[in-house]
């Protein structure tokens, strides 16, 4: 017999093919290459981090582009609204030609799965052209090795911060989130290794450089609004080498800003605090690893009022992408109930990005309607259901406090 003898078959209209190894041992070896390649992979991708890169001056720029990606699922229905307070919002700076926007084609799930790429390189040379990004939701396909798009993005592009805020004055919530964006569990999730029939592995990273500059911008931002206390979040009493390294190192930044307070918490008991309406309003500002963030800010979202009303920034000094938290909605989409998203996350998205961009007569201007339109008249409500307003209802709605 071969060192491998491959059998193939027709079922459910998709070749499928099965390896017979001679032993386990020629998986651990490959497994072992494939570990020295990802190794050398990001060890050269800590010392780009290391490189100094000055952070893109949008105040500089003779024009900022804008590039719009509608996504998939619910995505095109909500960026059509958004477009549309785009326009409304900035129809001086693009007519004098301060500001571009720019479609963006081919980011959706029939364009990424016939090309076989999460972002196809003729999609992601249009996106290099631009500044900033806002976008739709993107579907991933489940099973498979193909990444998310959004891993994709924030890799290629450097969006190392993803910046979350949440609000909810009358419960006195004022909660940043910093959630290391290109790390972790997310950076090596299609990489991982398989013993057929006996084990599966996959890969946390955590560099010495990408805590640094997440650990920093977080607590920068403490310092520039007055905060006065930074929650740690790890597992890092199980994850010793991993978020062990994460919480040090974020420890050793703090000493740089005696002002703050930094305090160690561990993610189980954290997620448990959010919902601890005696103590949750004591927290301020968050940095965590990649996973522990993406999980975390859905339920701080869902206290806040729902996924559907909560912005989500990612940030790099190079580029920047705005985006809905919640997802592509295909259920919405197949039971006909498209039409009635609630475009409330991608106007959130939308207010973030504008100031990103030193945009701040638009953007408090649009915090302000979004302020009335969700807070206090709430005359009208998106639910996602057809007793709720449509998209375009909502944002007409919207577009008529501005």
């Amino acid at each position: 017999m071969s060192d491998r003898e491959i059998n193939s078959w027709e079922g459910f209209g998709e070749m499928r093919l099965i390896y017979f190894p001679e032993s386990r041992d020629s998986y651990i070896q490959e497994a072992v290459e494939q570990y020295e390649k990802i190794l050398r992979q990001q060890i050269e991708r800590c010392d780009k981090m290391e490189e100094a890169v000055e952070p893109k001056d949008y105040g500089k720029l003779s024009t900022i582009t804008i590039g719009l990606c509608g996504g998939d699922g619910i995505g095109p229905v909500i960026m059509e609204q958004a477009k549309r307070l785009l326009h409304t919002l900035l129809e001086k700076e693009i007519a004098d030609g301060k500001v571009a926007l720019k479609e963006i084609e081919g980011l959706t799930i029939e364009n990424r799965l016939e090309k076989g790429k999460s972002v196809p390189a003729d999609v992601l040379e249009q996106i290099k052209k631009c500044d900033v990004i806002l976008k739709g939701p993107t579907t991933t396909p489940k099973g498979g090795t193909m990444e998310s798009a959004n891993v994709t993005l924030r890799r290629e592009l450097d969006l190392y911060a993803n910046v979350r805020p949440v609000t909810v004055p009358e419960e006195g919530i004022d909660w940043m989130f910093f959630r290391e964006n290109t790390e972790g569990e997310y950076v090596l999730g299609s990489s991982g290794v398989e013993i057929p029939g006996i084990l599966d592995m996959d890969f946390k990273v955590i560099t010495d450089a990408g805590t640094r500059r997440i650990a920093r911008t977080a607590f920068e931002y403490a310092r520039k609004t007055g905060k006065t206390k930074v929650a740690i979040v790890t597992k890092a009493n199980i994850m010793k080498k991993t978020d062990g390294k994460f919480s040090q190192i974020c420890n050793e930044i703090a000493e740089e800003y005696p002002e703050i307070k930094a305090e160690d918490w561990y993610i189980d008991i954290m997620t448990a605090n959010l919902l601890n309406k005696d103590i949750r309003s004591q927290f301020q500002v968050f940095v965590l690893p990649n996973l522990y963030g993406d999980i975390i800010t859905d339920e701080a979202a869902q206290i806040q009022g729902g996924v559907g009303t909560a912005g989500s920034a990612n940030i790099g000094d190079q580029y920047a992408m705005f985006e809905a938290i919640h997802g592509s909605a295909p259920r919405m989409v197949e039971e006909g109930l498209a039409e009635f998203a609630n475009p409330s996350s991608i106007f959130k998205a939308t207010e973030m990005m504008l100031r990103h961009i030193g945009l701040t007569d638009a953007s408090n201007r649009l915090a302000k309607a979004l302020h009335t339109c969700c807070e206090t008249e709430k005359k009208l409500v998106a639910t996602g259901l057809r007793d709720g307003a449509t998209c375009k209802e909502f944002a007409d709605y919207v577009l008529s406090k501005l």
